[in-house]
């Protein structure tokens, strides 16, 4: 979502004004507003947002204080892009606190009653359906927590062991387009390698949000989809288990995947997470999807070259 024009709240608010100002960013938080500068906040435009920023402006100068609502084309040293990041990243970290919460729960959840579980998985559900309504720039953190809360939905709705998945021939998968999210991180971009180097040499990536729009690709990944995360695995291990790779230092990387992906300790391996935040740092820059998950495949391909020796 590109949005052509902004709306912005400059406020100031007496000096002895703390419940005020506490109940003001309660607020600007509800909403998903983000801080340009220490009395100065931002929402796409929207007529919603201007009523809210709005009300806002009343209770400001009924509390004493002073506030103005303009809606603007353009924010003097600050590109829309660089707007769109910060409510990306506000988002994101409120994404990753319900990532781990769930996390928490699924490390403990042998210790946990399946009642406990259900009302701890039922509020954090509820948070993520708050942040998602503010996420009006659709954060790739979404889908990641989203994925993590259907693991939690799977163990507390399915009775029994799982059904064993039969095994796939890469024969079966040749030349073949493969769909995953934008920004790919360090399970996107091992799942990838895999791909090409034991599946699909002729593999060829694209990316978006939404498999239906690509109905010819094979989707990974992503929430919903066959390639994806299931049980305890992240989606590399998926992939290894489907297709019956026995390679011993693909089972490693493996190993090492889960843990920078997952952050759960499972195998006590540590090597993948400077990969991650290697590939966490380049994702911030504007290069393009393909050469981030290019860069992605170059790295895990010196992995695994190293791991062979």
């Amino acid at each position: 979502m590109q949005n052509s024009t902004w709306l912005l709240l400059l406020y100031g608010l007496p000096a002895k004004g703390n419940t005020a100002r506490v109940t003001l960013w309660r607020k600007l938080k509800k909403y998903g507003a983000v801080q340009l500068k220490t009395s100065a906040y931002v929402l796409p435009d929207q007529p919603e947002h201007y009523e809210r920023f709005q009300w806002l402006a009343t209770e400001i100068k009924d509390s004493g204080g002073e506030a103005t609502l303009i809606r603007v084309a353009q924010i003097e040293g600050v590109a829309d892009q660089q707007i769109v990041q910060m409510f990306n990243e506000a988002r994101a970290a409120e994404y990753k606190e319900v990532r781990q919460a769930c996390q928490s729960l699924l490390n403990g959840r042998s210790k946990e009653k399946k009642r406990e579980l259900a009302v701890a998985f039922g509020r954090q559900q509820r948070r993520f359906r708050e942040i998602k309504e503010v996420d009006y720039f659709k954060s790739p953190a979404g889908d990641d927590t989203q994925m993590i809360l259907q693991r939690l939905e799977k163990i507390l709705t399915t009775k029994g062991r799982a059904a064993i998945q039969p095994k796939l021939a890469a024969r079966d998968f040749q030349g073949r387009k493969w769909l995953t999210r934008p920004r790919p991180g360090i399970d996107r971009a091992g799942s990838a390698w895999l791909v090409r180097k034991f599946i699909d040499a002729k593999a060829k990536f694209v990316f978006g949000t939404e498999p239906s729009k690509h109905p010819k690709a094979l989707p990974f990944d992503m929430a919903d989809v066959e390639f994806s995360h299931h049980g305890d695995d992240c989606t590399f291990e998926t992939l290894v288990k489907r297709f019956g790779l026995a390679d011993k230092a693909v089972l490693r990387m493996a190993e090492m995947v889960h843990d920078a992906d997952l952050e759960d300790e499972k195998f006590q391996r540590t090597e993948c997470i400077g990969i991650n935040a290697v590939l966490s740092g380049w994702a911030r820059t504007k290069m393009s999807d393909a050469e981030l998950l290019a860069k992605g495949i170059e790295c895990f391909a010196g992995l695994y070259q190293q791991l062979r020796k």
